[in-house]
């Protein structure tokens, strides 16, 4: 499949981390989506209702990465892999999770997470 749709650099304010000062604080955390899927359809008729909507996925994605608080970027990644999955067009998914403000102690210039998961077939 060589058809994707491609969003970087969601960003939105979250409580995600492991240490007191990141769920009380917060902190921006950016996301970049691919997705994998046929836009044949979409491409031919010209509709919307035969695509996924990128507009309502970063609504989604924004709604993640400011929503219920988790230690990990690993689970944030899991969440934004499964509401991307929960399109029927979706064929695969590939979500990344910056965290650009980590509390690291040395300088760095980014830390991200990437998931990437195939819709199982039966």
């Amino acid at each position: 499949m060589s058809d994707r749709i491609t969003l970087r650099g969601i960003r939105a304010t979250g409580h995600h981390g492991v240490y007191d000062h990141e769920r009380r604080d917060g902190q921006e955390f950016v996301a970049d989506v691919e997705l994998e899927l046929s836009l044949a359809d979409a491409a031919a008729s010209d509709d919307v209702a035969d695509t996924v909507h990128y507009g309502e996925l970063a609504e989604a994605v924004a709604g993640i990465l400011s929503g219920e608080p988790v230690d990990l970027l690993e689970t944030v990644a899991d969440r934004i892999v499964r509401a991307a999955l929960a399109y029927e067009r979706v064929d695969a998914v590939t979500a990344t999770v910056h965290k650009p403000q980590a509390p690291i102690t040395v300088p760095f210039g980014d830390v991200s997470v990437t998931l990437t998961r195939r819709r199982e077939t039966s």
